[in-house]
């Protein structure tokens, strides 16, 4: 394959990549509203699409493995080719914890929601930001914005645990809420886990841009 020709298909698969990663962003979102509005249609389109999601991981998993395996591409390139693969990879298991969310919905059927939903929302819009903000370090090489990103996984952290000690309360008081509390903590676990897969994607942008492997999603004591 001529070099400007690899250019191409390298070029492509981050576009194809790039796409992905909004297509995912988006699945954020809808699952918070999702629990939100009680919408169990917009639930079942989550799950429904999770098939879609997960053709196009593998089709580009199948296409990095094509460009290894034929061009033999060396230094910055390859670890490019590698840091797509990876990255393509966590895409689609946040998409997951996504279709997670719309299960949740579908579970509870008409039960009501325990409290009004203040922090997982906050949670979900900082998971959708840190989730764009690492695909633009990605596409722009930088590894100074995708150290930043890692960084802002506390503010998940944080709120995750705030949730968490809430949620105990209303059992603590009332032990009948328990189902409603739990269907609520495993919502807020899905997003924190969320904030993991993309503390991973920052990662790889560090690798992409520097060679450097760093572990910075380092997981800390409960408080």
């Amino acid at each position: 394959m001529p070099r400007d020709t690899f250019g191409g298909e390298l070029a492509n698969l981050k576009n194809q990549l790039l796409q992905l990663g909004m297509d995912t962003e988006r699945t954020i979102g809808e699952g918070v509203n999702a629990l939100k509005t009680r919408d169990r249609a917009l639930a079942q389109a989550i799950i429904a699409h999770d098939a879609e999601i997960n053709r196009v991981r593998y089709s580009i998993e199948e296409q990095c493995y094509e460009l290894i395996a034929t061009q033999q591409p060396l230094a910055s390139d390859l670890r490019e080719i590698i840091s797509i693969l990876l990255i393509a990879i966590e895409l689609e298991r946040i998409a997951d914890h996504s279709k997670n969310l719309g299960e949740i919905v579908i579970h509870m059927g008409d039960e009501p929601l325990l409290k009004p939903l203040i922090d997982i929302p906050r949670m979900a819009e900082i998971t959708q930001s840190m989730l764009n903000q690492s695909l633009d370090a990605f596409s722009r090489k930088d590894a100074a914005m995708g150290r930043a990103v890692c960084n802002r996984d506390d503010e998940i952290d944080n709120l995750y645990q705030q949730i968490f000690r809430e949620l105990l309360t209303y059992v603590m008081q009332d032990p009948r809420t328990v189902n409603r509390a739990l269907n609520l903590l495993f919502a807020a676990h899905n997003l924190e886990r969320i904030g993991d897969r993309i503390t991973n994607i920052g990662e790889r942008v560090i690798y992409a841009a520097t060679g450097q492997l760093e572990e910075l999603n380092i997981e800390r004591p409960a408080t």
